[in-house]
């Protein structure tokens, strides 16, 4: 039986990414979650560079409207910094207490960690037994700079919320992969999934095997470079050429040949670069699925294509496709579907929730 009343504690999953705040609130009842809040802001323009906040200022003042928009009443908040952290993974004896766990990785940290340590934050998480030998259990590193995690919870603060989880966006993703495995065919869930995440600035691909993180890389690739594209060849504003390019109108008859052709064999040759790292830095000759999320891949040819080019079964994620939703989400039910692929991120830190 379910409990009657909730045994977590709600966190508003808070994505910042180069070019907007994304903002998601689930609730878990009979089995079933449920999305509570949701919001997406753009940000000002540079306030986020890099994948690193410059305008604190400016971003908590985002977060700030992504709060009013949805109308949450949520305080605690989960964050991610970006790709610049650095994971390890280590194994120790299976014998350790957490406190023992905790004080030998403190003691040997400067080992992994090409920062000093006096200028990281540092954690770990017991994975479970070493598959290498049964009396040693694998941990899980994870070191980011203090300016990053700093930055993003003072930009919380700014909003009026407090930050209780940061988490990291890699494995945020592999949270929030829970959420689609099921849509993935042929039982390839458990098999090797290529995660690929295609946003307005970076390219993602986290490959995933038994649902655990065993790759990730990222490239300067993303939507922003076909919103530029239409920009120059229609002597646009940057902001009228993202319009054009979402809605699909006041495009001429060359706009495919000219403008939208090479922006799709740029996209296929970056991801396949990606592959082809993974497989030269593995045992791996394959993936099994190729799964896409982020901003970019709402267009709707997208899916379709990248299976076509390289050959592997390919989906588009939809994190709420088994989610019911709350009245004022009901309301924004077309944009939230509309946004569905780009909120993988915001999905997993919320998840936190039911940790």
């Amino acid at each position: 039986m379910w409990p009657l009343k909730k045994r977590w504690m709600p966190l508003i999953g808070i994505d910042i990414s180069s070019t907007v705040v994304k903002l998601l609130e689930l609730s878990f009842q009979n089995g079933l979650y449920r999305v509570e809040s949701y919001a997406v802001e753009p940000l000002p323009p540079n306030a986020v560079a890099e994948r690193n906040i410059i305008d604190v200022e400016g971003v908590g003042h985002t977060i700030g409207k992504a709060l009013k928009k949805s109308g949450t009443r949520t305080k605690h908040a989960a964050v991610a910094v970006a790709g610049s952290a650095v994971t390890k993974t280590i194994s120790l004896s299976a014998a350790l207490t957490e406190d023992e766990i905790e004080a030998q990785i403190e003691f040997e940290a400067d080992q992994y960690i090409p920062f000093p340590l006096d200028e990281v934050y540092l954690d770990f998480q017991r994975l479970g037994p070493s598959q290498k030998n049964p009396e040693m259990v694998d941990v899980l590193l994870v070191a980011s700079r203090r300016e990053h995690v700093d930055l993003r919870v003072a930009a919380l603060q700014q909003a009026g919320l407090l930050a209780k989880v940061v988490d990291i966006e890699a494995y945020a993703m592999e949270t929030a992969f829970s959420l689609i495995a099921d849509q993935i065919p042929s039982g390839n869930a458990t098999k090797t999934v290529a995660l690929v995440d295609i946003g307005a600035t970076m390219t993602i691909l986290n490959v995933l095997d038994n649902h655990q993180i065993i790759f990730h890389r990222e490239q300067v690739f993303g939507g922003r470079q076909l919103t530029e594209a239409i920009q120059r060849h229609y002597n646009l504003s940057y902001e009228e050429a993202g319009q054009a390019k979402k809605e699909n109108i006041g495009l001429s008859d060359d706009y495919k040949s000219k403008v939208l052709e090479p922006f799709k064999e740029t996209m296929l040759q970056q991801i396949n670069r990606s592959l082809q790292f993974f497989f030269a830095a593995s045992q791996y000759g394959k993936v099994d699925v190729i799964v896409l999320s982020g901003g970019t891949v709402r267009i709707p040819w997208v899916g379709a294509f990248i299976q076509e080019k390289i050959g592997v079964p390919t989906i588009v994620a939809n994190p709420f496709a088994n989610m019911s939703l709350s009245t004022r989400v009901q309301e924004n039910a077309v944009a939230l579907g509309n946004d569905s692929s780009a909120l993988m991120i915001a999905c997993g830190l919320t998840l936190r929730s039911f940790d």
